[in-house]
């Protein structure tokens, strides 16, 4: 579940140490520096055949509360490795007391927990940026919500037992390829204080919605980290390394920053900001997607979530965002990560519209009325508008 940003070129684009990174000769002349794409650049063949390799959320699918695997968002960043689970094998070393190596009958022997969980890939909403960056055009459908089963990722961690010092775990996935030069297998960090905390539900994964994972899912094994943009849930997961430095890696310090300029730092991507979608109301023309509706009342319903907590409010706009209203937000306590259910009625007269939807949750973040712009195209949870034509 992890998407390809692409910052301009720069700073961000030079190889960096970590894991598996490392140069090679060449490599520049298959995979350049990213870019912005110009004012009136439209979207690129290599940018449809990363649309057509991935896949979001149809948006009716909203009305499932587990989304099926088929119709859940995919993003593969390299290739789906030839994973075999009958000899897989998950490794915890580093700076810990007990190295583990563990294959999946080993973690399947342990007591296994299933969490429902809302993931969504950082770059959603890429596409609707100006300039454009130039990578998977994601819209708004880069979402979906599964029941992972596996293992706690702190009680692995309990066991191999820290020692005093450790700062970051690093995930290492069996996914292999270059990205702006830089081949690497895919891995990504998290604190040691969220990775080894049981409250935040970090799990390593083998099934999903009750069955094996698929392979465009991980199969056999993957990282979920719930909250955290799709970045952070490593799939293929095959090491974990803890550490007392902070993990350099490509996609740690290079990709997943936003960034204004491609020469400063910026700030590490993480979790989720909020975003409410609406299930597509009516009927829609096949190229446009436009909405039709007939007169009378309409009911809109829609999913709602927030990596900061638990969505407390969704406002619905019929005027051209001139006009907020409230609708009826629906969340399970006993489910925290997962996404919540809202709906209302919408009484429809002849004319055309564009509804609105924006989401606000328990931390008091809402969604923004403008987009905000970075050059990797991470977090633009802009409100989703939706035109819509009643008929006569």
């Amino acid at each position: 579940m992890n998407d390809s940003p692409a910052p301009g070129p720069g700073a961000e684009g030079a190889p960096v140490g970590g894991g598996a990174t490392r140069g090679a000769p060449g490599l520049r002349d298959v995979s350049p520096p990213g870019r912005l794409a110009g004012l009136d650049e439209g979207v690129s063949g290599a940018e449809l055949a990363l649309a057509a390799r991935n896949h979001g959320l149809p948006l009716e699918a909203l009305r499932y509360d587990v989304t099926p695997p088929g119709l859940h968002y995919v993003l593969v960043h390299y290739d789906i490795p030839d994973a075999d689970a009958d000899g897989w094998r998950l490794t915890v070393g580093g700076r810990v007391r007990r190295a583990l190596s563990l294959d999946l009958a080993d973690l399947r022997a342990r007591p296994a927990v299933t969490r429902r969980v809302t993931l969504e890939c950082a770059g959603n909403g890429r596409a609707r940026l100006v300039p454009r960056p130039v990578s998977q055009p994601w819209l708004v459908e880069a979402v979906g919500t599964a029941e992972w089963t596996g293992v706690p990722l702190a009680g692995l961690l309990a066991e191999a037992g820290a020692f005093e010092g450790a700062a970051e775990v690093v995930f290492t996935g069996a996914d292999h390829g270059v990205e702006r030069g830089v081949e690497q297998d895919y891995q990504r960090a998290l604190p040691l204080t969220v990775a080894a905390d049981p409250a935040r539900d970090v799990l390593v994964a083998y099934a999903m919605n009750g069955a094996p994972l698929p392979p465009q899912h991980g199969h056999p094994l993957r990282l979920v980290v719930p909250g955290w943009y799709g970045m952070a849930s490593v799939k293929w997961l095959r090491d974990i390394t803890v550490t007392d430095t902070p993990f350099t890696g490509f996609q740690q310090s290079v990709a997943y920053r936003y960034r204004q300029e491609p020469d400063e730092p910026g700030e590490p991507v993480d979790v989720i900001e909020p975003r409410a979608l609406m299930i597509p109301p009516g009927f829609p023309d096949f190229m446009s997607r436009a909405r039709v509706v007939r007169p009378g009342p309409v009911p809109l319903a829609g999913r709602a979530w927030s990596g900061h907590g638990p969505v407390e409010r969704v406002e619905l706009s019929t005027d051209d965002e001139e006009t907020w209203t409230d609708t009826e937000v629906t969340a399970d306590p006993a489910r925290p990560w997962a996404w919540a259910a809202w709906h209302t009625t919408w009484t429809a007269t002849p004319g055309p519209y564009r509804l609105s939807v924006r989401a606000t949750d328990a931390a008091g973040h809402t969604q923004p009325l403008t987009a905000p712009w970075n050059r990797g195209g991470f977090g633009n949870n802009l409100v989703q508008r939706v035109e819509v034509v009643c008929l006569t």
